[in-house]
């Protein structure tokens, strides 16, 4: 439990400086929201934009002149957003002790590697739930003046849920990466890279359904919320096959870890 108090308070300062971020960015699109909300001359517009571009965007099933419709597309940049804050915090939260050169203090305390690891994973499902949360509740917050549809709160719920599950992946692959690389300090960037990758290739999916196959190696296209704001759940495959990447990253990393040589 020290440890887990250890870690939270020593990424405290970022996940403040991210939450004000994400907040910003919550409040830029909501204003522009305010344009679109019940004007039928944009929805006309976006019935004019060609079809790959709407696909590829996750455009196509929306009305951006509601509120769901609207944020169902904005939920692609905060999926970006909390991905990248996921991936570096896992990254990050295995390479401390080597960057910030605690790891001989660290390797002295009478725990094992299998402990301090678990007590990091839970010290940052912790703080990616916490960011999920607040931005949830932000997003409640800056839409109070708007009418709803019936299902936003499901809508809502699913999102938080999808997020979450995406912020995993990353979060484990970041962990993963840290365990696995030599070179720690590039953990994190290689991260970034395989994000801002998988990022592009489901855009790219979206321009050439010759590429549809591979919306199995990107979790950007698992829970995408136009699909799921009009079924109203997600997709159990997609489910499985996250908690599969999720437990293979994590199982990898108990098993590497432990067994390699800290730079002190």
């Amino acid at each position: 439990m020290n440890i887990v108090k250890r870690e939270l308070r020593a990424h405290l300062k970022s996940f403040i400086i991210w939450n004000v971020c994400i907040f910003l960015f919550i409040i830029s699109m909501t204003s522009e929201f305010s344009a679109y909300y019940d004007n039928p001359d944009m929805a006309e517009v976006i019935e004019m934009m060609p079809q790959q571009l709407l696909d590829a965007f996750s455009m196509s099933a929306a009305n951006l002149t509601t509120v769901s419709g609207y944020f169902s597309i904005a939920s692609v940049y905060f999926v970006l957003l909390l991905g990248i804050y996921a991936g570096l915090l896992g990254a990050s939260i295995i390479a401390k002790e080597e960057r910030d050169k605690t790891a001989e203090f660290f390797m002295t305390l009478p725990i094992s590697r299998y402990r301090a690891i678990t007590a990091k994973l839970i010290a940052a499902v912790l703080l990616c739930l916490a960011m999920d949360v607040s931005m949830i509740g932000q997003l409640y917050a800056v839409t109070t003046q708007y009418d709803k549809m019936a299902d936003f709160n499901t809508f809502m719920w699913l999102m938080f849920v999808s997020q979450f599950i995406v912020m995993m992946i990353f979060m484990s692959i970041g962990m993963l990466l840290s365990s696995v690389m030599k070179r720690y300090k590039k953990s994190g960037s290689y991260s970034m890279g395989l994000l801002m990758f998988l990022y592009f290739v489901s855009i790219a999916i979206g321009f050439k359904k010759e590429l549809e196959n591979l919306k199995y190696i990107t979790p950007f296209k698992y829970f995408e919320p136009s699909v799921y704001l009009r079924e109203l759940e997600l997709d159990p495959v997609y489910i499985f096959i996250s908690l599969g990447i999720i437990l293979v990253s994590l199982l990898v990393t108990y098993v590497v870890y432990p067994r390699r040589d800290l730079h002190i």
